[in-house]
C-alpha cells in the first residue's frame, strides 16, 4: 500500500515537472517578443545567445513609434467588432441549423448536411473570390459588414452543434411535445440552453479564427482605417522589415486584446475547450 502511494506521488511530481517545463517552453516566444520590443535594432540582431535583456536601457519609444504610425485604437475597434459580430452570427445560425439537422426530420436532410460536410472539407481559399464579388456588388468593401460576411454561417459550427443536440436525451423533447410545446418553444426553452457548452466552444473557436484571419481583411478592407490587427501587422512588416524591435512592439500591442479577453473569460475558455475536446 505504501509503495503504491509513493509510486502515485512520484508520477504526480514527474507530471507536474513536465507540465511546468512545457509551459516555460511555450512562454519563451512571448517573452522574447516583449524583450525584443524593448531593445535597439542592433541589440535585437545580436547573435550572442546570452544577449537576452536590453543592455542599453528599456526602449519604450518603440511602442510610441508604432502607435503613432498606425492608429491602434481604430485597429482594435475593427478587430473587436469583427470578432463580436462573427461570434454572435456563428452561434445564432449554427445553433438553429444544428438543431434542425440533429433533432428534426425534413425532406433533403441528408443531402443538405452532406453539403455542409463538403464545405468543411474544401479549403476556405476557394470561397474568397465568390465572397469578394458578393461583398463588392453590395457596395460593402472597407466596412465592418464586409469583414463579418464570411463568418455569418459556419459549417464547422453547424456540425459541432448538431453533435451537441444529438447527445441530449430524447425524453426531454418528447415530454415537452406531450405537454403541447411547439418546435420553436422546445428549441428556445429546453434544447438550446442545454447546449451552452457547445456554443461556448464555438464562440471560442470563432473568436480565435477571426482574430487570426489575415487574407480576407487584406482583400476586402485594404484601407488602413478599415482593416484589422492581423492585416495591419502584415503592412507593418513591409514598412519595418528590418526593424525588429518596432515589429515586435506592434506584435505585442496586437496580442493585447486576446490576452485581456482570455483573462476575463478564462473559466469559459477552459470549460469550452474541455467540453469540445478540441485544440486551438
Amino acid at each position: 500500500m505504501e509503495s503504491a502511494e509513493k509510486h502515485a506521488r512520484r508520477n504526480k511530481i514527474i507530471t507536474h515537472v513536465v507540465l511546468i517545463i512545457v509551459s516555460f517552453i511555450m512562454l519563451v516566444p512571448f517573452a522574447w517578443m516583449i524583450l525584443t520590443a524593448l531593445k535597439t535594432n542592433q541589440e535585437s540582431i545580436s547573435v550572442n545567445p546570452f544577449y537576452i535583456f536590453p543592455h542599453n536601457g528599456w526602449h519604450w519609444e518603440n511602442f510610441a513609434t508604432v502607435w503613432k504610425s498606425y492608429n491602434f485604437i481604430i485597429l482594435y475597434k475593427n478587430t473587436l467588432l469583427m470578432i463580436f459580430f462573427r461570434v454572435v452570427c456563428a452561434c445564432l445560425t449554427a445553433t438553429m441549423a444544428g438543431y434542425a439537422f440533429g433533432r428534426l426530420r425534413f425532406p433533403g436532410k441528408k443531402v443538405l448536411f452532406t453539403m455542409v460536410l463538403i464545405q468543411m472539407m474544401v479549403p476556405a481559399q476557394i470561397f474568397i473570390i465568390p465572397q469578394y464579388l458578393m461583398v463588392s456588388k453590395m457596395g460593402m468593401l472597407n466596412t465592418t459588414f464586409g469583414l463579418v460576411w464570411p463568418g455569418i454561417v459556419t459549417a464547422f459550427g453547424t456540425y459541432l452543434l448538431k453533435t451537441g443536440y444529438e447527445g441530449l436525451p430524447m425524453d426531454l423533447e418528447e415530454a415537452a411535445n406531450i405537454d403541447g410545446c411547439s418546435i420553436p418553444g422546445r428549441f428556445l426553452h429546453i434544447m438550446m440552453p442545454l447546449t451552452r457548452s457547445s456554443m461556448v466552444s464555438l464562440g471560442i473557436f470563432t473568436a480565435v479564427f477571426a482574430f487570426k484571419d489575415l487574407m480576407w481583411p487584406m482583400i476586402v478592407c485594404p484601407k488602413a482605417e478599415c482593416t484589422t490587427l492581423s492585416a495591419g501587422l502584415a503592412k507593418m512588416q513591409g514598412q519595418y522589415g528590418s526593424e525588429y524591435p518596432t515589429m515586435m512592439a506592434a506584435a505585442t500591442l496586437a496580442v493585447l486584446p486576446m490576452v485581456i479577453i482570455y483573462v476575463i473569460f478564462q473559466k469559459q475558455f477552459v470549460e469550452g475547450i474541455a467540453t469540445s475536446g478540441g485544440k486551438l
